[in-house]
């Protein structure tokens, strides 16, 4: 499917196509960090913005970036290099996700679970 988003501010929306429908959530102590809780990501083939002079992209690790409105700091990605999105889902005007996967159960703290019957990893799986 292809979808619209946004920042909390309006400064940067975004249009995404090949929007996969599966949201994936990430325990890791860098994600949770990030957002103040696990990351809630769907993958996308591509993605375009308008505001993009409103993005900053943080260099968190040698292979991946993530992404924010530098007016209102809303998150907006994590972007695999060289360009593969995992758009955060609550970006997106439409909420047509269901909760597919978690990874990085190992470094979840025990203050909530989520429910369903979904594969959950320890750390990242084998593609």
């Amino acid at each position: 499917m292809d979808a619209k988003g946004r920042c909390l501010c309006g400064a940067v929306t975004f249009e995404a196509r090949e929007v996969s429908s599966e949201v994936h959530a990430c325990h890791c102590s860098m994600c949770r960090r990030w957002n103040g809780g696990p990351a809630m990501a769907v993958e996308v083939g591509s993605v375009t913005f308008d505001g993009e002079p409103n993005i900053t992209r943080f260099e968190s690790s040698e292979w991946a970036a993530r992404g924010f409105c530098q007016r209102c700091g809303s998150n907006l990605f994590y972007l695999l290099k060289p360009n593969r999105y995992m758009m955060w889902c609550g970006a997106f005007d439409e909420q047509p996700f269901r909760l597919a996967g978690e990874i990085y159960l190992a470094d979840k703290p025990a203050g909530y679970e989520f429910a369903g019957d979904h594969p959950r990893y320890a750390e990242l799986p084998d593609h």
